[in-house]
């Protein structure tokens, strides 16, 4: 049972550094069998979120040890998310152009925390391939970071139409055969991805390494172009690399008209022998079925998660309690909405 990525905007805007108030969420919730903490920047000026966390720079370290340490004493284990936003990285926030796989929108508007409107995203700049290849390294760097900081692993956040899965899609990679990273074929599209595994990999181990993947995702234009074929490939390509796990994100969250019966998880299953992780859309009853009939070795539980600190034992306990999701505090600074809500007696 796991706690999936949720990113919850609890650190500055300036140094994107973890801190106690976050350390204490955390650890509220170091019963589950691992925490997969929310996406943290790997390089600078790329803040999609205004108020994230980031592991660019050894002086976040010191911050992120508060986190690990609170949960490794509660008797959790955590891993970090590291991530690159790509073209979702406001000018407004960074002060600088987002960059890209190809200078295409997003075409999703998004909030902004500086103009308290829906905004466009900026055309970003494409990447060069040395550009691309510094970003690598820059996941590379995090990775040991994340280490130093005490976490007992990563995932590489790979999904929702942030510059992995951009350079993964065609509707946001363009490139032609010139490019190292070409648009043309799953083959190119997916060596950036596969480049930031194997740098992470050589960083900290694969065992310590994970990655989330979301084929069917819209959100970001992220969905992939030809899931059935696509996910065999990136699969057993990771299979080769012998990882610690695949966090799949099996339905389209965001589509109400997505059909419902689609789930990437079955094909990953087959076609890499590590640990899958399925998360989406789960209850207790459907995730312990799924998990029996060898779906996936373990459900990754969000909303549900943030609101419910202590829903290992709800569920354990069979309680059907649980407390709603205050929504409107889900990006805000403070305790509000992200400490405060109840256990059980």
């Amino acid at each position: 049972m796991i706690m999936a990525p949720m990113t919850r905007s609890r650190s500055d805007p300036t140094e994107h550094k973890a801190n106690e108030l976050m350390a204490q969420q955390y650890s509220q919730r170091a019963s589950a069998g691992l925490i997969i903490t929310e996406c943290a920047m790997v390089s600078p000026k790329t803040s999609a979120f205004f108020a994230e966390p980031g592991i660019y720079e050894d002086a976040q370290i010191e911050g992120w040890k508060k986190v690990t340490d609170a949960v490794h004493s509660a008797g959790g284990k955590i891993v970090l998310q590291i991530w690159h936003g790509g073209r979702t990285c406001p000018t407004d926030y960074n002060g600088q152009q987002p960059v890209a796989p190809s200078a295409i929108t997003n075409p999703m508007p998004y909030h902004s925390a500086t103009k308290g409107a829906n905004t466009q995203y900026d055309e970003p700049r494409a990447l060069t391939d040395d550009e691309a290849k510094a970003i690598v390294q820059d996941f590379a760097a995090a990775a040991k970071r994340a280490i130093a900081a005490g976490f007992d692993g990563i995932e590489i956040h790979a999904a929702n139409g942030y510059l992995i899965n951009q350079f993964l899609v065609p509707q946001s990679n363009k490139r032609g055969s010139d490019s190292h990273y070409s648009g043309e074929s799953i083959e190119t599209r997916a060596r950036f991805l596969l480049e930031v595994v194997d740098a992470t990999v050589a960083a900290i181990g694969a065992d310590r390494v994970g990655i989330r993947l979301s084929p069917y995702v819209s959100y970001n234009a992220a969905n992939w172009a030809a899931p059935e074929t696509e996910i065999p490939y990136v699969a057993s390509e990771l299979n080769k690399r012998r990882i610690a796990f695949i966090h799949v994100m099996r339905k389209d969250m965001m589509n109400p008209n997505a059909d419902p019966t689609l789930d990437a998880t079955p094909l990953f299953r087959k076609n890499f022998t590590g640990a899958i992780i399925s998360n989406i859309g789960f209850e207790r009853e459907e995730a312990e079925k799924y998990i029996e009939d060898g779906k996936a070795d373990a459900v990754a539980f969000g909303a549900v998660f943030l609101a419910n600190p202590d829903l290992v034992r709800r569920f354990k306990e069979n309680r059907p309690e649980r407390n709603e999701v205050n929504w409107g505090t889900l990006y805000l600074p403070g305790a509000a909405g992200y400490t405060d809500y109840p256990a059980l007696e």
